[in-house]
């Protein structure tokens, strides 16, 4: 089943779903806080989670976004007001990578029915969709978060997709290849990693490709039925949304979730640059 769902499917939904903003920028230089954007406007009713603080345990050694806790994320989807059989839609700014990040996080700890706006806020303006500035009352939720939702892998699992399957690395093919790199300390790749940039995975207008056309990307980084698939990326937020682009093509992929930004952390790992694996 697809976890995308179109402005106009939303507009008739609205009401008899728990919406979910996670509108963030990777850092101020890059735009406005996340709860600031969804100040200026937002979805009516929607509940802003907060991308850094909430589906994001602190910084450190397991990388710049690792893994939040349960609690961390039961409390967040409880004051969004989603119970056990709710049906949540999550959605950004556009183009869905916070939105994808929310969608994996909400559904590793069990959420059962977790839905992406395709295209974010900007395709829900385009399409006539009303945006407000009201702040909801936090909701009264009961959800319970039980991990283990999603595949993931580790440092050595990563290590090994590259090895017998294909890693995709869903940053851009600068940072791929080391020769720019704007965040982490050290440039590079994952060796035998496949240059997979998730701007590929969504057309102009934020929204992703239709299936069709996502299978062919794939297919021509070497997916297969069979081969084991990996993603990864620089602190596990674009990883999750190539795991949606793959979901929507019945591909189950794993996400390293500590990305590139855990890799370097053991000097003992090893680095390659340049535009081949």
């Amino acid at each position: 089943m697809t976890a995308l769902i179109s402005p106009e499917e939303l507009r008739d939904q609205l009401g008899s779903v728990v919406l979910v903003d996670v509108q963030w920028n990777l850092s101020t230089a890059a735009g406005p806080p996340g709860r600031d954007l969804y100040l200026a406007g937002h979805l009516p009713g929607a509940h802003h989670v907060d991308l850094d603080a909430e589906l994001s345990g602190p910084p450190g050694p397991r990388g710049r976004h690792p893994m939040p806790t349960a609690h961390s994320v039961q409390e967040a989807l409880r004051r969004c007001g989603v119970r056990e059989r709710s049906a949540v839609v999550v959605y950004d700014q556009g183009p869905c990578m916070a939105a994808a990040r929310a969608w994996w996080v909400f559904s590793y700890f069990g959420v059962g029915f977790v839905r992406v706006l395709d295209g974010g806020l900007a395709a829900w303006r385009a399409a006539g969709g009303e945006v407000t500035r009201e702040v909801p009352e936090p909701g009264d939720g009961d959800v319970v978060a039980r991990p283990g939702g999603m595949p993931l892998i580790d440092a050595r699992g990563a290590a090994e997709v590259a090895r017998c399957g294909v890693l995709l690395d869903a940053r851009a093919p600068e940072r791929y290849a080391g020769e720019a790199e704007p965040i982490d300390r050290v440039a590079g790749h994952i060796p035998g990693a496949v240059c997979a940039p998730t701007t590929a995975n969504t057309g102009p207008d934020g929204r992703f490709l239709p299936h069709h056309d996502l299978r062919d990307r794939f297919a021509g980084l070497g997916v297969t039925r069979g081969r084991p698939v990996g993603t990864y990326c620089g602190s596990g937020v674009t990883a999750a949304h190539q795991a949606l682009a793959l979901h929507e093509i019945g591909v189950e992929a794993p996400v390293y979730v500590g990305s590139w930004s855990h890799w370097i952390t053991d000097p003992a790992r090893p680095i390659a640059t340049g535009s081949a694996p």
